[in-house]
């Protein structure tokens, strides 16, 4: 590690061994992991929490840990019936999801997700697939062949808008736009329904907000949704607003591994805090 980090120091030497004696039998917890760029594009000048990006060899270890460690690794439609599993009888699940659509996702996370026979969850800001002239951070997308291709070979697709917008910030009409359209363009696509999606940027617990998001995912068909929301995922979760688990380069094997098993769950309640004091004063970064 290149520097000091609160959030590592307190999950694996204080919350993970709490944990331990703690923890109690009270369903399965699954994490959804939430990747988005695998590059080696340099970061240093952004917090270790912030950051985007995770190296092919750090995505490599990662998986690796997983394969060698016996997690089978599942896709969210079948979330509702692992999460109803005692967590004494359950296996070790992880899903692995990735926002964006970068093109980086074909090269690089692609091929060592082969190796290991994992599936994943790519979530698509439509504008920006096929369309060069769009960027997220910089980055390339997917094009649509490449989603084609990728999704005969059983990866999954899912909705992440249109324009990749802050949607606490737009009109229903427009909010219920970017859902619709974006599941529609995808669908056409590929001829297959598109059932999961992706908030982009920080999620808003709001009660009204979370209301009207659910009605409008339920009207146009979707069946899961996550967020940015940290956290292993388990039955007393909402299907639509689903919690998951940050992952990028500076993730090394003892973190990685303490997030997995629930050890990075506490930054949920001071992230939520965090996030009302950026709605308040209209900060746009993702947490």
């Amino acid at each position: 590690m290149t520097r000091f980090r609160l959030d590592r120091w307190l999950t694996l030497f204080f919350f993970t061994p709490l944990l331990r004696v703690t923890s109690s039998n009270k369903g399965t917890k699954i994490p959804i992991l939430m990747y988005h760029s695998i590059s080696n594009d340099n970061e240093n000048t952004v917090h270790p929490y912030y950051r985007i990006n995770t190296s092919p060899e750090v995505f490599t270890e990662h998986m690796r840990y997983l394969h060698d460690n016996n997690y089978s690794i599942v896709s969210l439609h079948d979330i509702k019936e692992l999460l109803g599993q005692s967590s004494v009888t359950a296996k070790k699940y992880v899903i692995i999801t990735f926002d964006d659509g970068y093109r980086d996702f074909y090269a690089e996370a692609f091929p060592i997700l082969q190796k290991y026979g994992f599936t994943a969850t790519v979530f698509l800001p439509t504008a920006f697939i096929n369309n060069p002239k769009i960027t997220l951070k910089g980055k390339q997308h997917l094009n649509w062949d490449e989603v084609k291709e990728l999704s005969q070979k059983k990866i999954t697709f899912g909705s992440h808008t249109v324009t990749h917008p802050q949607l606490k910030f737009l009109k229903k009409e427009d909010i219920e736009f970017e859902l619709r359209q974006s599941k529609e363009t995808i669908e056409d696509t590929l001829g297959i329904p598109v059932e999961s999606f992706s908030y982009p940027f920080a999620f808003l617990e709001d009660k009204n907000y979370k209301e009207y998001l659910k009605k409008i995912l339920q009207k146009l068909g979707y069946k899961y949704g996550v967020s940015t929301r940290i956290g292993q995922t388990s039955e007393q979760d909402e299907i639509y607003f689903m919690k998951r688990i940050p992952v990028n380069s500076c993730d090394d094997i003892l973190f990685f591994q303490a997030k997995i098993r629930g050890g990075y769950d506490w930054l949920n309640a001071p992230q939520n805090f965090f996030k009302i004091l950026k709605h308040r004063f209209s900060g746009d970064r993702d947490v």
